[in-house]
């Protein structure tokens, strides 16, 4: 402090020397103290020095005739720290300051009021909480206030109906609570009110909404809106936007929409809305966007539609019935037919796409039939043809196969047939190809190679034929291939295993015959892996057992033989089987457990300790137990020489070991290494196996062991590329970096790292009851123990940790694979998060090479375009919150791998609550509670990054509910 104060006394010695104006010294002299006070990790203000005039400085705009500072406009440029309302606001000619998407964080003092020239005040995007400033309404001339996307919290107060000459006053996105004030119909000067997505008490639009008779704008989505929508709107002539989706308004939509003649976007989506469109739609001559999905809406979609100069159409998940009016082809504007979910029949309207920039046609779940209207790329624009689940017949028409915008193809659950054409399969733009459930024919063509981005691939039910192309080996970006019950044949490509992110491969009943590729340990994502009902044969390759995710396996109904590899026992399988091969030999002992009790029927030469199997017996003769005997004397000879001899090299070549602690330490590692016993393992994954060690001291700890060694030989055999040793080297290399700088009591603690010439050993705190997905979906699940406050008390944690490496560390990271197995929990059932082998230093949005993530948790945005940036884990930790909820998987298997996204949204639709929530949670106290916590899950997995919330507003959401019905004998904190 000292130094700040000796500093500003030589620059206010060093000003008054200046032959310039003395105001504006004055001005440069409060300007230089903003930059000393907040953080500038990427020198934006390095052009704000002494020896530079402040109008040339950075941000800073100057009136020529007062030569003095008017504007101020540090946007986007990643500063910290606190509000420097009293500094600020010493510039007496200040009209207008944007700090937005920044760190600005603490609270928005009162003193923000003496800036009483402002115009303009643009704050959102930061990291501001505690309440709104009771006097901001004392600055005179303001006309645009922005507090967008912060953590204000409490009620609108009520000093804010005394704006003078308000125009514009955003507070979307906080965590305002109490009703929508009526008092904000004082501001007359309004012509934009934003207040959407705030958790405000249940309540109607004011009425007296209807004086703002200047709004252009008004906004009110997720705000807890009950009731109808009143007719006093009707007196808002001037109104552009309407937009209150995602509300419980009901009744019918009032016919006085149809006299807001100036409004361009309509939006009323995720409501209760009935009965049918209003009449008189076409009165609305301005409308570009209808959006009115998810309603309880019926009747036929009005011919009056098409009078309407419309670009986007969304009428999705309603009870709309009867044939689309054909003049819709005639628009020619559009650019988005969204029809999702209705009863619409007939064929779609001929000519559709001719004369409009279609887009996005996403029509499934009707009754359409027909054929798909050749036309809708005829202006090559094209991004999505979602069709499923209607009756459509007939070809692929070939015009799709050329038409280079699309990205999206959902044409599954259909009557379409014929070859699929070749541009289709050799798209290079889509991501998504779906034609499961149609009588397509032909085989999978070659030019398939092209189809670089292509990362779903799903043909099940259908009649393809021929062998899969070795250029299948070429979609680099491929999760998920499902090509069960058709007519392939020959041998499984040996460039399958060049799929690194591959986590599902369904092929389960077609022809396929040959042995298992060789090295299938290069696919260490994959999760699913059914080849049932085929012809192969050979054995089923060891490496099997080293891919660590795999949960689901399924070779029945095959000609295998040999014995089940050992391997197998290390995975922690959801559902297996090997029945009706040929396997022989004895079944390796972790696998005989009641769970797979019929995961081996139908195997004459199989044997082992199950119901299911015929009990192994010694059938030995006598005359040759003394061969057996002699040849185990011999064995143990070898092995005692070869140990004396080990010793003995050990004893004169000792490894050397380097010891890095991070922390105070009461052991060596000596200690640690004689703990590395098989039995003592308790886990194995991609990065190596893990140990549980107990030393002399008392202490447990958990070890992570990586041996270079295996790796190189691998290498050496040709099995594995070096790539492999690098990435396993990054990793190791990543966590210590991350895990030795950060110190937080939910992010697994690292004690120490050993490293010698063929080994690499991470030693952490030991967590006693082991990761949170094990204890939820293994087959030992104690999902019981997990009563609602432990579970809020995991999720509050996590948060907590994601929250302090996105915002508290300096600079930020981004963990990348968050998930419930990476999320450890101690004795008391605290959360730490662990595995940051992927972690990275975020420095801004940018793109990566390969996703790294799960299946499952993996944010959409980043599976297909490898953008990253603190939403992609935000994403998966939503996903966690929906896990720890329902007690569902990410990914069900049971469902041809439906997305725990998807399903909640669906079943809370379709259901209610009652049938989302675990089983296993007893939530008869805490339902109001745990819904709340249900809803930040859902917010954060929202498709649109920018509507996820920050970690921080997340944290705030979440203890907010603490504050509200946590006790103090829950023994949280």
């Amino acid at each position: 402090m000292a130094l700040v104060l000796l500093l500003l006394l030589l620059l206010l010695c060093f000003v008054l020397t200046l032959p310039t104006n003395f105001s504006l010294n004055q001005e440069g002299l409060s300007l230089y103290q903003f930059k000393l006070s907040v953080q500038d990790p990427h020198s934006v203000l390095s052009s704000w020095s002494l020896h530079n005039h402040p109008c040339n400085w950075t941000g800073i705009k100057c009136d020529p005739q007062k030569i003095s500072v008017h504007s101020l406009n540090l946007s986007n440029a990643n500063i910290a720290g606190l509000f420097p309302s009293s500094i600020l606001c010493r510039l007496a000619n200040l009209t207008s300051i944007d700090l937005s998407q920044n760190s600005i964080c603490g609270t928005l003092s009162s003193e923000i009021s003496l800036c009483q020239n402002l115009l303009h005040l643009d704050l959102s995007q930061n990291l501001l909480t505690g309440p709104l400033p009771l006097n901001l309404s004392q600055i005179p001339n303001l006309r645009y206030l922005n507090l967008t996307a912060n953590n204000f919290s409490g009620q609108i107060p009520p000093t804010f109906g005394h704006f003078q000459k308000l125009e514009k006053l955003s507070l979307k996105n906080n965590l305002l609570s109490g009703k929508i004030p009526t008092f904000l119909a004082n501001i007359t000067t309004l012509n934009a009110l934003i207040l959407s997505i705030n958790p405000f008490l249940p309540g109607p639009i004011p009425p007296a909404f209807g004086n703002l008779t200047n709004l252009e704008t008004l906004q009110l989505t997720q705000c807890n809106l009950i009731g109808k929508l009143p007719n006093s709107l009707g007196k808002l002539k001037k109104l552009e936007k309407l937009i209150m989706m995602h509300n419980n308004l009901n009744g019918s939509i009032p016919s006085f929409v149809t006299k807001l003649t100036r409004v361009r976007w309509l939006w009323l989506s995720n409501n209760s809305f009935s009965g049918k469109l209003p009449h008189g739609m076409s009165n609305i001559t301005a409308l570009r966007e209808l959006h009115v999905s998810k309603n309880n809406l019926t009747g036929t979609v009005p011919d009056e539609l098409c009078r309407l100069p419309l670009e986007s159409i969304k009428l999705p998940e309603n009870d709309f019935e009867g044939e689309l009016p054909q003049c819709i082809a005639n628009s020619p504007n559009l650019y988005e037919l969204s029809l999702f979910r209705n009863r619409f029949t007939g064929n779609l309207p001929k000519n559709l796409g001719k004369f409009s920039p279609l887009r996005r046609v996403i029509i499934g779940v009707n009754e359409f039939q027909g054929e798909i209207p050749a036309t809708l790329c005829d202006h090559g624009e094209l991004e999505e043809l979602s069709a499923s689940r209607n009756s459509f017949s007939g070809e692929i028409p070939a015009t799709l196969g050329t038409c280079q915008s699309l990205r999206v193809v959902r044409l599954g659950f259909n009557r379409l047939y014929g070859d699929v054409p070749a541009g289709i399969w050799g798209h290079p733009h889509v991501s998504v190809l779906e034609l499961q459930e149609n009588s397509f024919s032909g085989s999978i063509s070659r030019t398939i190679a092209g189809a670089g981005k292509l990362s779903e691939l799903i043909l099940w039910n259908n009649k393809f034929t021929g062998t899969i192309p070795d250029e299948i080996g070429r979609l680099r970006n491929l999760v998920k291939f499902n090509g069960s019950n058709n007519k392939l044949s020959g041998s499984l490509p040996n460039s399958i295993l060049n799929l690194g992110q591959l986590a599902w491969l369904d092929l389960h009943s077609n022809n396929l015959s040959g042995e298992l590729p060789k090295g299938i340990q290069s696919l260490q994502k994959l999760s699913s892996l059914n080849l049932a009902h085929n012809e192969l044969r050979g054995q089923i390759p060891d490496e099997i057992g080293s891919l660590s995710v795999l949960n689901f396996l399924d070779l029945s109904y095959n000609q295998l033989s040999g014995k089940i590899p050992t391997g197998l026992q290390n995975l922690k399988l959801h559902e297996l089987n090997l029945s009706y091969n040929q396997l022989s030999g004895q079944l390796p002992l972790q696998l005989a457990k009641d769970i797979y009790s019929t995961s081996f029927l139908g195997n004459p030469g199989l044997c082992g300790d199950l119901r299911s199997l015929r009990y192994c017996r010694d059938k030995t003769s006598s005359k040759h137990i003394w061969l057996i005997g002699a040849i185990s004397v011999f064995a143990i000879l070898f092995v005692l020489t070869s140990v004396m001899l080990f010793l003995k090299y050990r004893k004169k070549n000792p490894t050397k070991w380097t010891l890095t602690p991070f922390h105070k330490l009461g052991f060596n590692a000596s200690e640690i290494l004689e703990g590395l016993d098989e039995d003592n393992v308790i886990g194995s994954g991609s990065s190596g196996k893990v140990y549980k060690v107990e030393l002399t001291n008392g202490e447990t700890v958990a070890v992570k062991r990586l041996i270079r060694n295996e790796v190189k030989k691998e290498i050496e055999s040709g099995e594995v590329e070096n790539g492999d040793e690098v990435l396993q080297d990054s990793a190791f290399d990543a966590e210590v970096e991350t895990l030795s700088k950060i110190r937080h009591k939910n992010i697994v603690r690292l004690w120490c790292c050993c490293t010698s010439s063929d080994c690499k050993l991470l030693v952490y705190e030991y967590m006693p009851n082991g990761s949170l997905g094990d204890l939820l979906h293994s087959r030992n699940s104690r999902a019981e123990v997990l009563d609602w406050p432990k579970r809020y008390k995991i999720v509050v944690g996590v948060a907590e940790a994601l929250a302090y490496l996105h915002h508290d560390c300096v600079p930020p990271f981004i963990h990348r694979d968050v998930k419930s197995n990476n999320i450890l929990l101690d004795v008391d059932f605290v959360a730490k998060l662990a595995d940051f082998g992927v972690a990275k230093i975020f420095e801004g949005t940018k793109s990566v090479s390969v996703v790294a993530g799960s299946l499952g948790y993996i944010a959409p945005e980043y599976a297909y375009t490898l953008r990253v940036n603190e939403k992609s884990d935000i994403y998966s930790f939503g996903i966690v919150i929906l896990e720890l909820l329902t007690g569902k998987r990410p990914v069900d298997h049971e469902n041809e791998g439906e997305n725990l996204v998807k399903w909640a949204c669906k079943t809370l639709d379709q259901k209610g609550e009652d049938h989302v929530l675990d089983p296993n949670l007893d939530y008869s106290c805490f339902k109001q509670e745990i819904c709340k916590v249900l809803n930040i899950g859902l917010r954060c997995t929202d498709s649109l990054p920018i509507n996820r919330p920050s970690m921080a507003t997340v944290v705030k959401m979440l203890q907010e509910i603490k504050h509200k019905f946590i006790s103090p004998e829950s023994n949280l904190n």
